[in-house]
């Protein structure tokens, strides 16, 4: 069961990150030597800049080597995340739509895009009320890619959330590297930045993804609409953490199911957690209980994904998965306060 938990937990992170990529970020203007000035030069320069690079991912034991290319043209902004091994994943944002070529799953998924902010890898984007849940911290300066580096910590102030350390170039304020801590420091998951270049100018043929498609399946989203799934739309976390809130709501068509799940996004300004609300199947016209398979019995349980953690239950009959780059007992505090809105409370 952990296998197959695992297996379904890794399957919804696609889905999860294109609704994590609509959170967005609130600037703000402090001292120039604040280290949390420094945070929002970084989320302006990785907004506004053009940048083309090539770092390692490393997770879990195991390295991924990324290139990301991020063009703004004429007010329009295009971005490429390609893995150059591993999963051979790419994703493509054209201003506001974003399809992720995932070949592991002979799927291509095009959704649209509600806010423009950029994406880069697992970078985190800091908003306005981050320094309501994390104390953020100076650190001696130093080198990378034999450039001078401003050193950020950003630490949790609870056991809810993960926290960051970040290399940002001293000129530019782009990160050239950044760590994902738990609560004692251990890092969980490092970028590095092998190359990184910021041209005035990107070709086409650089944000055209290499993937070859032939044989694959396309998913295409509308926008998203709780409408789509009424008996679903009611369900919310009654109770969360403290400072996460409801960013995102709408629906996702979850592999070949018939009904679109639920699709949740809460946030501290920081960290994410998508939450799926998934309907029970419907039977078959005409099954019996002796008749054909039995069906497939819900997920539940913990399960350690990349850097961060999921977890499955059932509420009244619905599958219910929240996960994120973010503690264990985040996810599982999430996942258990999902409720449909007209239930009364347990007691």
């Amino acid at each position: 069961m952990r296998n197959a938990l695992r297996r379904r937990a890794r399957w919804l992170v696609p889905y999860a990150a294109a609704g994590v990529l609509t959170v967005t970020f609130v600037q703000q203007s402090l001292g120039a030597d604040d280290p949390r000035e420094w945070l929002d030069k970084m989320n302006q320069a990785l907004a506004t800049r053009n940048y083309d690079g090539t770092f390692f991912h490393l997770s879990e034991g195991r390295v991924e080597t990324m290139r990301i290319v991020h063009r703004v043209k004429a007010g329009l902004v295009t971005e490429r995340l390609q893995s150059l091994d591993g999963s051979g994943r790419e994703f493509v944002r054209n201003n506001d739509e974003l399809t992720c070529y995932l070949p592991d799953q002979h799927t291509v998924l095009v959704e649209p895009r509600q806010v423009h902010g950029p994406f880069l890898g697992s970078l985190p984007r800091f908003g306005s009320d981050v320094d309501q849940f994390y104390l953020i911290q100076s650190l001696p300066d130093t080198h990378v890619l034999g450039r001078p580096a401003r050193v950020i910590a950003v630490n949790p102030k609870d056991q809810y959330r993960f926290g960051y350390r970040l290399w940002l170039d001293q000129k530019t304020a782009m990160p050239l590297k950044t760590q994902l801590c738990d609560a004692h420091g251990q890092v969980i998951e490092q970028i590095l930045f092998a190359r990184l270049d910021m041209p005035e100018t990107i070709a086409d043929a650089d944000l055209t993804p290499a993937v070859r498609t032939q044989g694959m399946r396309w998913v295409r989203q509308g926008a998203s609409d709780d409408s789509a799934v009424p008996a679903l739309s009611a369900y919310r976390a009654s109770e969360l953490p403290p400072g996460f809130h409801l960013t995102v709501s709408g629906a996702q068509n979850l592999g070949g199911a018939a009904v679109p799940a639920s699709h949740l996004v809460y946030s501290d300004g920081l960290a994410t957690v998508s939450v799926f609300v998934e309907a029970p199947p419907a039977p078959s016209p005409g099954a019996s209980d002796s008749a054909g398979p039995p069906p497939e019995p819900p997920m539940e349980g913990l399960a350690r994904v990349g850097s961060g953690f999921a977890f499955s239950t059932v509420v009244q009959g619905h599958q219910v998965t929240a996960v994120g780059e973010v503690p264990a007992q985040t996810v599982e505090f999430i996942a258990h306060s999902v409720k449909s809105l007209g239930e009364s409370p347990r007691r």
